[in-house]
């Protein structure tokens, strides 16, 4: 900033109660002035033009070269006077080219404009800074797995000291949508199926982001990852009722209870109505019910679809009118970049009283209150000198918290005969195209990004005493078996074969250049099997008689029952982190005991979808499957013919090293009012010679409800150490006030009546339950 006002400020820090220095800058400038009061005093000096320009987002690339640097200062001053909300910087360039960009946009728009409003400079974050050479996390799909919201608060605020270090202030993250449609490509971006994990995950990465003030961005508001046949951006369907039990809760606890500065708008239609422009859902609800003073921004090209793709404003000529006046006094509040900029437009359609300046205003209002609480006019540029780039990006400290992600991310699903864990002596061959050659990360990494890491032939050859040897089978997208002899051969030398396997995404760059993957945003399937020659390989290295342990390497389940029961284990990894090999020879060996749970249930098939686990009681009532044997014999049921409505893995399942028993229930008070907070205690003992971390499952059931109301839902969970052999007491609160529904009149009531409190292992796993009354 200037020093003129640098000086200023300071004596306003100094006699900030002194009515005399209220002259020396304007109140919007005045850091100890109250946010309302400085959104106010900024608003009246803006021109229409410069409001509209708090609107539109704008992009690095406007202004700057990022291959060969050349800065454009007409573009510059261009990008200041259109689309000056924000600027993007989640593209392949040098940290360098990042942090000088966002120092080139933040020096012009606050020194050489007329009021000096910094801008938002933003990139992508849901498991990592997107940005060369970033601490790479594991995908949120797997955090959900690890049930620990400390450790996703911890990895927001890496996330955010290693963006702030290059200028940039706001991540597009968290994602609580629900992982409730398995066809859909980005599962892997959401961290489970169930409304309350979700809700206190995406908390936890609020809080650990905005800590560093940097703005998080809540997505994708609302009932986005439920799409018709699995298709993305395909239409959501459900009632108020679906939307308000389900959808909405999560966003509530991450955006309201959390005080998120942004939000972000979904692409789909939800019954019916295109939710950027649902003014019930982002004006009544969000603002009018839950009081969110912030701004909700489009998702890339939003606005644009209900021309493009909802056909509910005119495509040829390019109706912006329609676009403008359907989406802004709906309730969004900016356009982002990537469709039609039909916001431009805003200035004449006021002039010609097609949309009320209050409503401009509103959404500018919205806008400042979010940069003036994220600090941005008191510290506009937060980027460090770039000989300090490596003290804050990709530190030690970081890709420790990485590996330790993984490790209680990471679930064992079959550990027949106890096989795992390995001897450290033992000789192991790694087989699999996921094993090595290639970091298998998640979508929403920067490009080049899966050429470093640590791949799970290299964790296992690292951690190893014996021999470790690695034959790749064959290549993930090819049905060609020529590498099969290579690989069967491998595994009859060896004591235990580890063969990794699973589904594939690809980087920022390459999942929009049409290149082969079966997960990812865009990327959805048909079904859940594994692809090519991959179950083959499975089954003749298990043929071979080396005991297999098979690992999933994935972006969602997997349905592949046989290998269930033919690998002599199984496990499931979520796509890794950087430090993802490590952590799964850390548990493969034993050095780690696996503590992750499914934050998504497995189905059989994905004819037998959906099989999340918080379905409405008079599903799945009385299932009676049938099955096809692995001989042929055909066993006839109704409820599937030949499989079953039931999980083949449930929400919340995941074996130990150890084993637990569950005691001594006990409860608070057995008959809470509506509002009352209580306590459920419970003991669980360590019955094997194996420290161990259980995740202690808390589920309500209402037992007589007034509408058809889920079975149980999960409303509080905790993970805790319990050592071999001893018995710890865990305490779980209860807020009563969350056990309600939604009743025939559309109205939020907790009834009067009893409740079970169901508390286990998983939601089919109860060991204890108690009943109580609510009064």
């Amino acid at each position: 900033m200037k020093f003129s006002f640098a000086v200023c400020a300071s004596l306003l820090a100094a006699t900030a109660k002194a009515a005399g220095n209220a002259s020396c800058v304007p109140v919007y400038k005045n850091p100890d002035a109250a946010i309302d009061d400085r959104v106010a005093d900024l608003l009246k000096r803006m021109t229409i033009e410069e409001k509209t320009a708090q609107l539109l987002q704008g992009d690095i690339r406007d202004f700057l070269d990022i291959d060969d640097g050349t800065y454009n200062e007409t573009a510059m001053a261009w990008l200041a006077e259109t689309r000056a909300n924000s600027v993007w910087t989640g593209l392949y360039m040098t940290k360098s080219m990042v942090s000088r960009g966002a120092r080139l946009a933040q020096d012009y728009l606050v020194n050489k404009t007329r009021l000096g409003i910094p801008a938002f400079i933003q990139s992508e974050g849901i498991h990592g800074f997107l940005a060369l050479n970033a601490t790479i996390f594991n995908s949120p799909i797997a955090h959900g797995c690890s049930f620990n919201p400390d450790l996703v608060e911890k990895m927001a605020h890496v996330i955010a000291v290693e963006s702030r270090a290059l200028g940039v202030n706001q991540i597009f993250a968290p994602v609580v949508d629900l992982a409730r449609e398995l066809r859909f490509g980005r599962v892997e971006e959401c961290y489970t199926e169930d409304p309350y994990l979700a809700g206190e995950l995406g908390y936890a990465y609020v809080k650990g982001l905005q800590s560093e003030k940097v703005c998080a961005m809540v997505k994708h508001y609302a009932a986005f990852a439920s799409p018709e046949q699995g298709v993305n951006t395909a239409p959501v369907h459900g009632g108020e009722r679906m939307l308000r039990t389900t959808y909405l809760p999560p966003f509530k606890r991450a955006i309201v209870d959390a005080d998120a500065w942004s939000v972000m708008s979904s692409y789909n239609s939800y019954d019916g109505i295109p939710v950027v422009a649902d003014h019930h859902m982002q004006e009544e609800i969000l603002r009018g019910e839950w009081g969110y003073e912030y701004y909700i921004i489009s998702d890339a090209g939003g606005p644009a679809r209900l021309a493009t793709d909802f056909g509910v404003c005119a495509l040829e000529p390019f109706d912006h009118e329609c676009v403008t006046t359907m989406t802004l006094p709906a309730g969004n509040d900016v356009e982002m970049g990537g469709g039609r900029y039909s916001f431009e437009k805003i200035p004449e359609l006021v002039e010609g009283g097609k949309i009320d300046p209050k409503v401009v205003d509103t959404a500018v209002a919205r806008v400042l209150r979010a940069k003036f609480a994220a600090g941005l006019f008191e510290n506009p540029y937060t980027a460090v000198p770039e000989d300090e780039f490596w003290d804050h990006i990709n530190t030690d400290e970081h890709r420790a918290l990485a590996r330790e992600i993984d490790e209680e991310s990471i679930v064992l699903l079959e550990n027949h005969e106890n096989v795992l864990p390995l001897s450290k002596k033992a000789h192991v061959a790694v087989i699999g195209p996921m094993a090595h050659g290639y970091v298998n990360y998640g979508d929403y990494v920067i490009h080049t990004a899966m050429e470093r890491g640590v791949t799970p032939y290299e964790g296992i050859r690292d951690a190893s005493e014996g021999t470790v040897t690695f034959a790749q089978g064959g290549e993930r997208w090819s049905n060609d078996e020529d590498g099969f002899p290579e690989a069967i051969a491998a595994a009859e030398a060896a004591d235990v074969a580890v063969v990794v396997v699973g589904t594939w995404s690809r980087d920022q760059n390459e999942l929009w250049a049409g290149l082969n993957a079966t997960t990812g945003e865009h990327i959805d399937a048909h079904d859940l099997k594994l692809v090519g020659m991959m179950p083959r390989l499975v089954k003749a290295i298990i043929e071979t008689g080396t005991p297999t342990v098979v690992v999933y390497s994935s972006g969602k389940p997997i349905t592949e029952p046989w290998i269930s029961e033919e690998a002599a284990a199984l496990v499931q990894m979520f796509y890794q982190g950087e430090e993802g090999g490590h952590a799964l020879a850390s548990i493969l060996f034993g050095d780690v005991n696996p503590s992750g749970k499914l934050s998504v249930a497995f189905p059989w098939d994905i004819g037998t979808a959906p099989a999340y686990y918080d379905h409405l009681k008079s599903a799945r009532r009385w299932p009676n499957p049938g099955r096809i044997h692995p001989n042929g014999t055909l066993e006839f049921g109704n409820n599937y013919v030949f499989n079953s409505p039931l999980p083949m893995y449930e929400f919340g399942y995941g074996l130990s090293y150890s084993s637990f028993k569950y005691s001594d229930l006990t409860v608070s008070s057995s008959t809470p009012s509506a509002s009352e907070v209580i306590t459920v205690s419970v003991d669980v003992e360590n019955t094997s010679d194996v420290d161990g971390k259980e995740v202690v499952q808390v589920y309500i059931e209402d037992v007589i409800a007034s509408v058809d109301v889920p079975n149980i839902k999960l409303m509080g969970f905790k993970k805790v150490l319990v050592p071999a052999g001893e018995t710890v007491t865990v305490d779980i609160e209860l807020d009563v006030s969350k056990w309600g529904l939604w009743d025939r009149k559309m109205q939020y009531v907790v009834e009067p009546g009893e409740f079970r409190i169901l508390v286990g292992s998983s939601s089919a796993d109860i060991r204890a339950d108690a009943t109580v009354t609510v009064a």
